[in-house]
Parts: structure tokens; sequence; C-alpha cells
């Protein structure tokens, strides 16, 4: 069966290129600033390898990324996005806007994943309001199994943030005891700290002033500032 709409109208050229399954979640990870393979993955962990080549191969082809070698090591790459991959930043940013406008709360709830949340939060992360020394932030989600339940957020003191999924083996100055799905509606802007901790979702113990300042540092969605509408 041919493929594509055969139209020439601009949506229909574009949606060619676009609509393709993980196309969009890919250029959202690139504009928001990933550009090694393997940090792609984590933006989309449920994405295989195989079809992230793919994708990537596409969208060099179309003129979106261009790939170059990283100075990081021999045989790495970036992708860097070309004036036609920024162009799209607006694109990206007006789906997020209505998926969070108009998506159903319990339906943008309904996909957890514990991986992908705590790798937004650790892009995102706000470094000002905590100490200036390193800070270990433990995250524990109970609803979990263990394999995916402990979770560390690691400030140095010179603002570099990092995310371990097995003990970093510092001592911890907050412990997060919460359920995935609170810890998720926070980040998304649907709820909020201190409204989830009087609901017993979630439970802060340890450093005072960085749970206090919880809400101020806590990375959140790019769009959680953005208000739900009726549907």
């Amino acid at each position: 069966m041919p493929s594509g709409y055969k139209q020439f109208c601009p949506v229909a050229m574009a949606a060619e290129i676009l609509s393709k399954r993980w196309t969009i979640v890919l250029l959202r990870e690139l504009i928001a600033g990933s550009t090694r393979f393997n940090d792609l993955r984590r933006g989309v962990p449920r994405m295989s390898p195989t079809l992230l080549s793919s994708r990537l191969k596409e969208l060099e082809a179309a003129g979106i990324i261009d790939m170059n070698v990283d100075s990081a090591g021999p045989g790495l790459h970036e992708y860097q996005l070309t004036e036609s991959g920024r162009d799209l930043g607006a694109v990206i940013e007006a789906v997020g806007i209505w998926g969070q406008r108009w998506v159903d709360t319990d339906l943008s709830l309904e996909n957890l994943d514990p991986a992908l949340l705590m790798w937004d939060m650790r892009r995102n992360l706000n470094t000002a309001p905590l100490p200036k020394a390193r800070s270990v932030i433990n995250f524990i989600y109970s609803d979990l199994p263990h394999s995916q339940k402990y979770w560390w957020l690691i400030v140095d003191p010179t603002g570099v943030v990092d995310l371990c999924s097995v003990d970093p083996g510092f001592e911890v100055d907050l412990f997060v005891t919460a359920d995935l799905r609170a810890m998720t509606a926070i980040w998304m802007g649907l709820s909020t700290v201190k409204s989830q901790i009087e609901q017993d979702t979630v439970r802060l113990d340890g450093d005072q002033a960085i749970s206090s300042q919880m809400q101020t540092w806590l990375g959140l969605s790019h769009f959680a500032g953005e208000r739900k509408r009726a549907v």
C-alpha cells in the first residue's frame, strides 16, 4: 500500500515527516537539549534503540538535525538541530500547551514511568534554592517494586545535577516518600507538594530548609503553568 497523504498542502507535507510514531516525542527531547543517543533514550525509554536510530536518520535526511562527531570520545555522535529543526520549537510548544490544557487529567496520569519522570525532574531542577554544597535527595516510590522504587538526585556545589537509580553512597539530606501518581501530578502542575502532603501521598523527612523549598526547586514540566480547561 503506498504511504503518505499525496497532497500538496503544507500541513500534509509536514505530517509526512512529523506524524510517524515517536517522532514528535523525539523532537521534544532534541528541543529540550538532549544531543547524545543515550540521553535521548532516557527521554524516550519505551522506544527501541533500533527505532530511535531509524527516526534520527529520517530527521537527518529531512534536514531537521545534523549528526556531528562528539568531542567526548571517538565513535560518539551528537545530534544537533538545524535551523529547520529549531523552527519546530514553536510547533512542539503549541502541541504541549494544547495537551496540558485539553487532555483529561485522569488520561494524562494513566501512563506513569518513574525513569522518565525522574529524568525530566533532573533536567528542570532549579538549583538556586538549594544549599551551596552537595545536596542528595532520595525519592522512594512506595507503590513500586524494588527495582523501580529508589532514585537519587545529586546536586553538586557548582549546580550540576546527576540522577542515580543505584545508591551513590552519599549521605542523604532529604528523603521523599511518595506515590508515583502523586509525584507525577505535582510535576505536571496538576497538584502541589503541599496538597499531596496533606493527602498523605507524599512524606518529607530530613533537612527542613530543603523540604520547605521543595515546590520551588522541584523540576516541574515546562507546561506546568498552563491551566487545565474544561473538556
